[in-house]
């Protein structure tokens, strides 16, 4: 077989694996309404806490995405933990399972 086959049969199986373990979601929009809506984000009590994750960020700007007028937030807290696959890459298992923060938004 072609090595450049294999080696692209590689990529394409690595990037189904992620997409079906949900590792590109550290942060996104859990629900929407007319009116704002809640945004989750992963985060972990020994790399600094639901403030400290370097997903709240990509969550900020979900929300200023959606709310361009601004917004206030309504709430925060402790979202549904979450489960999936870990190990598929090397360096990724710390993201792939973990605690979720919610932030749940009004537009103005």
């Amino acid at each position: 077989m072609n090595g450049s086959f294999l080696s692209g049969a590689r990529v394409c199986v690595a990037a189904l694996l992620l997409s079906v373990s949900g590792c590109s979601e550290g942060a996104k929009l859990a629900r929407e309404t007319d009116a704002g809506g809640v945004v989750t984000y992963l985060y972990r009590e020994d790399r600094g806490g639901m403030l400290g994750s370097r997903y709240r960020r990509d969550a900020i700007q979900i929300i200023e995405k959606n709310c361009p007028a601004g917004y206030t937030v309504a709430r925060e807290g402790q979202a549904q933990a979450t489960r999936s696959v870990s190990g598929i890459m090397e360096g990724t298992e710390d993201e792939l399972t973990g605690r979720r923060w919610a932030i749940q938004f009004r537009c103005k």
